[in-house]
């Protein structure tokens, strides 16, 4: 589990995310490079490889500074995030930079917008899921959707039935394990947030099906990435989940 945060620390957000489906690609640090906030630096794993990482999930039971908004404690989302360092004396902060998020709920597009100049879109989402039983040998099967520009696009996982914990070093570990967010301000500054979950089990992939127009949605450079195989995709069953309020990196 993390270190729980300061008392001083106020959360902006507190949910449960569940069943997160996780698609990943290698991809080219120059393509990075431009959309890295100051202050930080491309995270690479123990291969020497940077990823993005296209993330399906659902947010469930959702409050902004302690409160539930009506129509806006369930939903779905899906991002495609890249992965971070920040360099401290006596500290390395790991951390995700998303370059955009997609999610049904307008309220909460533009609170993270206003607060912390996130890229987010909204557009009518969908998912489709079978939690998986471990203790009964099935594995999860998780499909997300979402409309773009009138045509339905979509991602589906389904599972081996053998849960893990992954150990720290390893690939799954790389991508799960950054418990920091970083976002590029329109004055060239940085925010960084605090995100605080437990450690999550994971079911890796034995299939994957991916039907989406992501040059519309990402832009050329991403689609090209995104149009390979992923090298890994694996479902992450989720937990309670505290986001902290930004500040401001000097």
């Amino acid at each position: 589990m993390t270190p729980a945060p300061s008392p001083a620390t106020r959360n902006f957000l507190t949910a449960h995310w569940k069943w997160l489906a996780v698609f990943n690609y290698e991809i080219d640090p120059a393509i990075l490079a431009p959309l890295t906030p100051r202050g930080t630096e491309l995270d690479f794993d123990t291969k020497l490889k940077t990823y993005v990482s296209i993330v399906g999930f659902l947010f469930r039971d959702t409050r902004l500074l302690g409160w539930s908004i009506p129509g806006h404690v369930h939903f779905e989302e899906l991002n495609l995030r890249f992965y971070v360092q920040r360099r401290m004396e006596g500290e390395i902060r790991r951390g995700v930079v998303f370059v955009k998020e997609l999610v049904p709920r307008r309220a909460i597009a533009t609170v993270a917008r206003w607060c912390y100049n996130e890229n987010y879109v909204v557009v009518p989402m969908r998912h489709t899921l079978t939690p998986g039983e471990a203790e009964q040998g099935v594995a999860p099967q998780v499909k997300y959707e979402y409309r773009y520009r009138g045509e339905w696009n979509s991602l589906r996982v389904a599972c081996h039935a053998e849960p893990n914990v992954p150990a720290l070093d390893s690939h799954e570990a790389f991508i799960l394990e950054h418990y920091w967010g970083y976002c590029r301000q329109r004055n060239g500054g940085t925010l960084e947030y605090r995100v605080d979950h437990p450690r999550w089990t994971v079911w890796p992939a034995a299939e994957v099906e991916i039907d989406c127009d992501f040059a519309a949605i990402y832009g050329p450079e991403f689609a090209t990435v995104l149009s390979r195989k992923p090298e890994s995709a694996f479902v992450a069953d989720g937990s309670a989940v505290s986001v902290a309020r930004p500040t401001w990196l000097r």
